[in-house]
């Protein structure tokens, strides 16, 4: 890790005592600051507050007081923190500098830095980039990192500058830089997230496009260039821009072309080749691909990753076949638009376990792809009834309502047939029955592996 000593004596708030906060004062005190940090959870249940305490970090549990910004010099915010709390207002009146996580790992880090964010696809993306870069590698190491579930500031560490730290950075995250800098960065798609904390989708697009505000013309950014809105926010880079077209209209990039994939006119290898299903993972795929071609990765490592990548867990996940149905784990599809995709990938027949929490909003949207795809639901959870009455609309054969993913798994196989897909992909956040997408997902994967009497493969 790089020394710096910008910290030094400097009076930090760490403010969430999530794993990046945790981390991130641990981290602070190595580089000489006064720390204090604060969560809104009784200490008994912050992890390690006990090694934090003997290394000197002050911690306020049960409430985070607006007295705690008094002579302060920094706060470092979990990202999911909303910038409307009064602690956080307290700090921005004071004209107190609020960072995130992710930009003390950039400070330190003696890696080389590449940046993914988007609304949907960052996850999968960062990983095939992660490993196509090691599969082509013979010093050093490629870190994901990030909104990717691995705290930024540990990763960051302990990386040399033969290694690469691969970031995922969520819009978030990315209203918390101010120095963050990656060699290449990439946006996968911008769709209408996190309206709830950005409020407005200018900001949330806003927010997006920090990941390319300190890049330069010596740098790249990866872009999807399907949408006409994407094509122009790339004209607001300084960076040189490198377009992702499934359709092939834009040969200067990544590109699908009479069912190849191809960077800048070289052929790698053929689209169903690829081993993860669906259009939207086609654009994943070239997104990697053109990351890993600017940084110098041989095709054959790239076109070794396709082949084999089965994907990410909950993402769009292949769980295992059972009496010729497959079973698939989407949980992380929180939103539509990811249900859209993820039914999209799929020829055969579905049948499709949604719902979730009520976030306000209703799903006549995912009605087309219902229509095309879906031959029978089963929906539980808050948006349970929002669901079905999208399902109407959409003419689905059958549509069931029970009580939780438990009894939603045995009705899904109850309807379904042999060659269909059995898919929860819930279009809604998991937070009225479960505290996360993953809990979800891996409840849904041992309710399948309950009802086969078969393992996960």
């Amino acid at each position: 890790m790089k020394q710096i000593n910008a910290y030094q004596n400097k009076r930090v708030l760490v403010f969430g005592a999530g794993m990046s906060g945790v981390n991130a004062a641990k981290l602070l005190v190595k580089l000489g600051a006064q720390v204090t940090l604060t969560d809104q959870k009784p200490a008994n249940e912050i992890p390690e507050v006990v090694a934090l305490q003997q290394l000197g970090v002050k911690i306020v549990a049960g409430s985070s007081p607006v007295s705690l910004v008094a002579n302060l010099d920094l706060m470092v915010k979990n990202p999911g923190i909303p910038y409307d709390v009064p602690l956080v207002q307290a700090a921005q009146k004071q004209q107190i500098p609020i960072i995130c996580e992710v930009e003390l790992a950039y400070e330190i880090s003696a890696a080389p830095v590449i940046g993914i964010t988007g609304s949907n696809g960052k996850t999968t993306t960062t990983t095939l980039i992660a490993e196509m870069l090691n599969a082509d590698k013979h010093h050093g190491h490629a870190y994901v990192a990030g909104n990717i579930g691995v705290p930024a500031t540990k990763v960051a560490e302990k990386v040399t500058a033969e290694d690469q730290l691969v970031m995922e950075l969520s819009s978030f995250m990315l209203l918390g830089i101010t120095k963050l800098h990656p060699h290449i960065a990439v946006i996968t798609n911008i769709f209408s997230n996190h309206l709830d904390y950005h409020k407005t989708r200018e900001n949330y697009v806003n927010a997006k496009l920090q990941i390319t505000k300190n890049q330069t013309q010596s740098d790249y950014l990866v872009i999807n260039f399907e949408k006409k809105e994407w094509r122009q926010l790339s004209q607001q880079s300084q960076a040189q821009v490198v377009p992702v077209s499934v359709s092939g209209r834009y040969e200067d990039g990544a590109y699908q072309k009479q069912g190849g994939l191809y960077f800048r006119d070289e052929y790698l290898l053929d689209a169903d080749e690829v081993r993860l299903p669906g259009q939207y993972n086609l654009e994943n795929a070239l997104a990697a691909i053109a990351t890993a071609k600017l940084a110098g990765v041989e095709n054959a490592a790239i076109v070794k990753v396709l082949r084999t990548f089965g994907g990410v867990r909950h993402r769009n996940q292949y769980v295992l076949t059972a009496q010729q149905r497959m079973f698939y784990n989407d949980s992380k599809a929180t939103d539509i638009e990811a249900t859209e995709m993820a039914l999209s990938s799929f020829k055969k027949p579905v049948v499709l376990i949604a719902g979730g929490l009520d976030r306000g909003y209703t799903f006549e949207k995912l009605e087309p792809a219902l229509r095309q795809h879906v031959v029978a639901m089963v929906v539980f959870g808050e948006t349970a009834e929002l669901l079905a009455t999208a399902g109407q609309h959409a003419q689905v054969a059958h549509i069931k309502h029970v009580a939780n993913l438990d009894e939603a798994v045995v009705k899904a196989y109850e309807l379904s047939k042999p060659g269909e897909i059995i898919l929860l992909s819930p279009a809604s956040a998991s937070w009225d029955q479960f505290t996360n997408f993953e809990e979800r997902g891996n409840r849904f994967v041992a309710d399948v592996s309950k009802l086969t009497g078969k393992k996960e493969e």
